[in-house]
């Protein structure tokens, strides 16, 4: 032994197990963290998905991300319940067209 009469018992070894498994867990966390994908700011909802809620004439309201946003079309009429993609936003107003994607 490096330490004279320095004994590793039970109680010791299984606190430093726990000690490295949770500084590990840390360290795993923060990495996942800091590789996600930044989604803040309105810029981030251009070209986002969303779900036609009420029949946009061309202004109704659309469902993005669990949130009600009012839309304004810029082609025809959108029935709801059919998908759009946000090209531009103004304000609390976000301008969509059909997902023709979807469609296929």
């Amino acid at each position: 032994m490096i330490i004279p009469d320095f004994e590793m018992t039970g109680p010791i070894i299984l606190a430093i197990v726990f000690a490295v498994a949770f500084i590990i867990f840390v360290i795993y966390a923060i990495v996942k963290g800091q590789r996600r994908k930044l989604s803040a700011g309105i810029e981030e909802m251009i070209g986002k998905e969303a779900v036609v809620r009420t029949t946009l004439n061309p202004k109704g309201t659309v469902l993005v991300d669990g949130e009600l946003w009012t839309a304004i079309t810029e082609g025809s009429t959108i029935e709801a319940g059919e998908e759009v993609i946000i090209t531009k936003i103004e304000g609390l107003k976000l301008w969509v067209t059909k997902n023709l994607k979807k469609r296929r």
